[in-house]
């Protein structure tokens, strides 16, 4: 195809152009089968009642899928598409919530699950391809005698995905977030027409972690992980928020750091997926407590004048306890509820801990917490009902007020190291198709990130 018919087809006939050479090369699976585009197409936005207005399924639809299973197809499939100006927007297992991989140009949704062969390398490190799952390569590599420093809430996740688009998880108490030292090295292709790929790590590696695939596709990523712990999930429950702050607060001065720490007031806890009977009229606290702190714990919940509900050895708990981390809880409610249009604010702060009160002043009642602690301190998803979008952002300069936290999932623009991908992009994307649509000097909305990440 010339340059000059390239302007004049459509976008779905330069697709169709390019997936025939991808299909010729034997670069990928292609696919146009009009469910499985819509399906791969949307991601757990619908979380976001403002995303759900938005970016609803089958708004914005790919016209092909690809799914490469080699990692050198990668770079061949961005090639050919760099050659007929045909949009890609990456994709990983599609757990997202912000509609990061929403194609809004069409054009080849790249399907990255086939890249999933990992193994530890001699310096103990993970190496992985993008589409590895976090559930199949922790249970590997725990037998091998190592845990991976951090995953996310949703286990089955890719590794590429939760790097590209992910933040924190289980994990995150002890080593902060996916861009404080997790990641040793990257492999990416860009998409300049080179048909090649390139390695970073350390500070090269800034403006490919957590920027949606803009900047570059990652095809393999190595990470760190430590020597394998024994982890416990033990429940507890307490009367009042302020005897489950005193606890929450002292977690950080276990002999060991815990892997977690979750916590819902009553109006959350009839819909979590325990393994074991929680009272509705208490607050609960979870912790994944290396086993050898479990009597810390214990004593540290006593004291707090709280009680410990269940102490599970097995490893299988843990994962269950992680099923109920971060966002998990405010769907798990929204399900029950459908009625509330219920959405919810991601923020950090001690004033989460020390002015609760305030904070759920923040919107119209009835508002909920669910807090998570970092090693700086609390985090909490604030919960309440949707009475529009505007409404919602008016919350923020209220959270600025009370010197809280916050970050909107309710937006899908690249939100971190903005100037350095955008200055990144010009190199190894200069005709703007990698996931169009995600990044922006100046976006619409606010999408500030001041809750202690980088």
């Amino acid at each position: 195809m010339t340059a000059a018919d390239s302007t004049a087809a459509s976008t779905a006939e330069r697709t169709a152009a390019a997936c025939a050479e991808i299909s010729r090369l034997d670069a990928g699976g292609v696919s146009t089968d009009r469910a499985q585009l819509v399906k791969v197409s949307s991601d757990w936005s619908r979380m976001s009642p403002v995303l759900q207005e938005k970016v609803p399924a089958g708004r914005y639809v790919a016209d092909a899928v690809v799914r490469p299973t080699r990692p050198e197809q990668v770079a061949q499939i961005l090639a050919v598409a760099y050659r007929h100006d045909v949009p890609v927007t990456p994709r990983g297992a599609g757990t997202g919530n912000y509609g990061q991989a929403t194609p809004f140009d069409g054009g080849i949704l790249l399907d990255l699950r086939g890249l999933d062969s990992f193994g530890l390398t001699a310096d103990g490190t993970l190496r992985a391809g993008a589409g590895a799952r976090m559930t199949t390569v922790d249970k590997a590599i725990r037998a091998q005698g190592r845990d991976i420093w951090m995953y996310p809430s949703t286990k089955s996740s890719t590794l590429g995905g939760f790097i590209g688009g992910g933040s924190a998880g289980t994990g995150t108490i002890e080593h902060r977030t996916t861009s404080d030292g997790y990641v040793v090295s990257a492999t990416v292709a860009p998409m300049d027409g080179s048909g090649e790929t390139f390695t970073v790590s350390g500070d090269d590696l800034t403006p490919y972690v957590h920027t949606y695939g803009v900047t570059g596709i990652l095809v393999e990523v190595e990470v760190r992980t430590d020597p394998v712990r024994d982890w416990t999930a033990v429940y507890t429950a307490f009367d009042t928020y302020g005897e489950l702050v005193s606890v929450h607060r002292r977690l950080t001065g276990l002999s060991v750091l815990p892997r977690l720490a979750s916590a819902d007031e009553p109006a959350l806890v009839p819909t979590l997926t325990a393994s074991v009977e929680l009272d509705p009229a208490r607050f609960s606290l979870r912790v994944i407590a290396e086993s050898s702190t479990v009597e810390e714990l214990r004593t540290l919940v006593t004291e707090g004048g709280g009680d410990v509900v269940a102490v599970l050895d097995d490893y299988g708990e843990t994962d269950r306890l992680s099923g109920m981390s971060y966002n998990h809880p405010v769907w798990f409610l929204q399900r029950a509820h459908p009625e509330r249009n219920l959405f919810h604010m991601e923020t950090s702060g001690v004033p989460l801990w020390d002015r609760p009160d305030d904070v759920r002043e923040v919107y119209e009642g009835p508002v909920h917490l669910h807090l998570e602690l970092f090693q700086h301190g609390p985090g909490a998803m604030v919960v309440a009902e949707y009475r529009g979008e505007q409404a919602l952002l008016d919350g923020i300069p209220r959270f600025d007020a009370l010197g809280v936290g916050v970050h909107s999932p309710h937006q899908w623009y690249v939100d971190r190291n903005v100037e350095l991908a955008i200055e990144t992009a010009k190199r190894t994307d200069p005709k703007g198709l990698l996931n169009p649509g995600k990044l922006s000097a100046a976006p619409p909305v606010d999408t500030r990130l001041n809750m202690g990440v980088r």
